[in-house]
């Protein structure tokens, strides 16, 4: 079965609400536990991180692409995990990134390789190390991905946070090619549409072809006919998550 393409689970209410105060600046998520979870045993985690589109305060938004993919019957027995769905509010962005239009209009990402994280990001730094204290978090078993605005993000969350996570996966992201240096042991896997007009693919094609200079080994999976929508074919890509949950500190 192609994970993605079975549609018998429908119940976002599974995943729990809750909020994070980091200062002045909270964040809002929402949370999945493995079925018959026990507070005493260790699960491997996943944040995964959404696009500019489901930016809210809500805490509802961020689940449309992705929250119904884990509440597969099938993937929640194979790959029982701990998935959160942080929220970014309406005000901020993932990733440290100026957005700037060209002289055709076009939209043109400018990845910073250093700098303040964004008020977002912030908060996200701190959730991930809320969860990262629970005893029943396996810290050799913390993942990261996202897509778009969250692809973004997801690399951005490598470099601040390197050595905390085994492995991820950047949906139509991108960054800037020398931050990757600082994430180059991290296993990743990226994935992008050739004809996206929104952003662009060689902002993926750009962190593989580094990690190729780096002699690293990277997944580049390119859709040759997507759009901007390349979550959809990934998230049906039959080893996108055995491939993850694979990898161990």
């Amino acid at each position: 079965m192609l994970f993605g393409l079975n549609s018998t689970a429908q119940d976002l209410t599974k995943y729990d609400s809750g909020n994070f105060m980091n200062n002045k600046d909270t964040i809002s998520y929402r949370v999945l536990f493995p079925e018959n979870f026990d507070a005493a045993k260790k699960y491997p985690i996943l944040f995964f991180l959404h696009g500019a589109g489901e930016r809210g305060g809500d805490n509802v938004k961020q689940l449309t692409h992705g929250g119904k993919l884990f509440l597969q019957e099938d993937i929640r027995k194979k790959f029982p995990a701990i998935v959160v769905f942080p929220q970014c509010g309406s005000d901020s962005y993932w990733s440290n990134v100026n957005i700037k239009p060209d002289a055709n209009g076009k939209r043109v990402f400018v990845f910073q390789e250093k700098g303040d994280p964004s008020k977002a990001m912030a908060a996200l730094l701190r959730l991930i190390d809320f969860f990262l204290a629970k005893p029943y978090t396996d810290h050799n078993r913390v993942y990261a991905a996202g897509l778009s605005m969250g692809g973004m993000g997801t690399l951005e969350l490598l470099r601040r946070k390197p050595k905390v996570f085994a492995a991820a996966f950047s949906i139509c992201g991108g960054d800037n090619v020398a931050n990757v240096q600082k994430y180059k042991n991290v296993p990743l896997w990226l994935f992008h549409g050739e004809k996206d007009d929104i952003v662009p693919v060689v902002c993926s094609t750009n962190i593989a072809d580094q990690l190729k200079v780096l002699d690293k080994p990277v997944k580049l999976t390119l859709y040759p006919n997507a759009n901007h929508n390349s979550w959809d074919a990934a998230f049906a890509e039959p080893q996108l998550l055995p491939w993850l949950f694979s990898h161990h500190k």
